[in-house]
This record gives structure tokens, sequence and C-alpha cells, in this order.
């Protein structure tokens, strides 16, 4: 079996169980996700993704 790990959802993930611990990191939280996928696909080459 082989499994196959996407970033977009592990971030999601993470960033969703950081919330429900400590609301008050949303801000923080969703500020640094859209920088992450505005530089992923800044950089990201010609139909290659990472997210």
């Amino acid at each position: 079996m082989t499994m196959t790990l996407s970033v977009g959802p592990l971030i999601a993930l993470i960033a969703g169980i950081l919330i429900l611990v400590m609301p008050r990191l949303l801000n923080y939280i969703v500020a640094l996700y859209l920088i992450l996928i505005g530089l992923l696909g800044l950089f990201s080459h010609h139909g290659q993704h990472f997210i």
C-alpha cells in the first residue's frame, strides 16, 4: 500500500487544531497560510504543483 501526503490538507489540519486550542492565533495562521500559498504559486514551475 502506498500513501501520498499533500501539503495543503496537512497545513489545514494543523491550522484547524491550533485554532481550536488557541483561538487568538487565528489571524496569524490565516496570514501565514495565505503567504505560503502565494509563495508556492509564484515559484511553482509550469504545471508542477506543491499543493
